[in-house]
């Protein structure tokens, strides 16, 4: 089978490669002839009830078969794709963590937040704990040694006073240092 038969029939054709074709098909019945077989074959195997396979023979071209895996290919990439993303999302090991408070008392301010190696340096709302001037947030924290801060008022560093580990960060300023 010519290859622009099967690139015909799998709509691969660019316009110019469509002329080409449409003139092969004309001034060659042989190439026609063969199109129009494999065309009926195709809409065997696109109806809805195939009651037999239809016979399908493989032209040899120059020792070797034409690419007829096409379609399987397309298929075979969607699964090996689908389990690559589904191997890099399955977490390899459970990291276990143990629920921490943090607690700061700042009457003075409106708004709270913590940020450190555990959040991956997001900053996480605190809660407010009614008018006592408390603000708390429990997480989840995996074991080891971590850095932290509280934001105040979304730009004022505040370490935590009841955690005596701290040490200088890039940035001129101070973290807290928490071993779990």
């Amino acid at each position: 089978m010519n290859n622009i038969i099967s690139m015909f029939l799998d709509n691969e054709l660019d316009l110019d490669d469509k002329m080409e074709f449409v003139t092969k098909v004309h001034e060659d019945k042989a190439f026609k002839d063969q199109t129009i077989e494999l065309l009926q074959q195709e809409k065997l195997l696109c109806s809805d009830v195939v009651e037999r396979s239809p016979e399908v023979r493989l032209p040899v071209k120059s020792g070797r078969f034409v690419p007829l895996w096409r379609p399987f290919a397309a298929f075979g990439a969607a699964i090996a794709t689908a389990l690559i993303i589904w191997m890099v999302s399955v977490p390899s090991e459970i990291t276990p963590q143990t629920l921490h408070r943090f607690v700061i008392y700042r009457p003075d301010v409106s708004h709270a937040e913590i940020s450190g190696s555990f959040t991956q340096w997001h900053n996480l709302p605190m809660e407010r704990v009614g008018n006592t001037g408390y603000w708390e947030i429990t997480l989840g924290v995996p074991r080891g040694e971590h850095r932290f801060v509280y934001i105040l008022d979304g730009q004022q560093r505040f370490t935590d006073p009841t955690v005596p580990d701290r040490e200088k960060d890039d940035f001129g300023g101070e973290n807290s240092i928490l071993s779990i």
